[in-house]
């Protein structure tokens, strides 16, 4: 199960989210400077811990590193959604409770997301459906190689 984000962990990576680019210890102390106080050294030690639990890979520059998230917000949220359910001694009801918190907006993205799934599900089971049937299935025998002594 991921372990949702600290306070500051979740500061940092919504900038490297949003940027969505490699950045610097700097430039994300230089922004966040203008909500709170903060030291270097402290977004510093987060960047490295945020590496350190595989969130952001690095790559020096000069003495410097330059961070860049290894997954998207979407998938981090979709992770903690799942753990949660998972963990669910009533799964349906836990839905159904989780639906019932949504407000319009997003229980209209809820169905926009489920019809992109499920024609996702139809276009893989078509292109399966129209796939041409290869020796293993028994197609054409001339595709097969010739058995020895025949």
């Amino acid at each position: 199960m991921p372990r949702p984000l600290g306070e500051l962990e979740d500061a940092v990576m919504t900038r490297v989210w949003q940027w969505n680019r490699p950045v610097t210890v700097r430039e994300v102390l230089e922004d966040l400077q203008q909500e709170r106080s903060i030291a270097y050294t402290t977004v510093m030690t987060v960047m490295d811990n945020l590496h350190q639990k595989g969130w952001v890979r690095r790559e020096a520059e000069g003495r410097a590193y330059r961070y860049t998230a290894v997954s998207t917000r979407a998938a981090y949220s979709a992770a903690l959604m799942n753990a949660a359910w998972a963990t669910s001694d009533n799964p349906a009801a836990a839905l159904v409770a989780f639906f019932g918190m949504m407000s319009a907006e997003q229980r209209e993205a809820l169905r926009d997301a489920v019809r992109i799934v499920q024609h996702d599900d139809e276009s893989a089971a078509e292109t399966a459906a129209e796939a041409p049937a290869g020796p293993e299935a028994g197609g054409d025998s001339a595709e097969r190689p010739a058995e020895p002594g025949r």
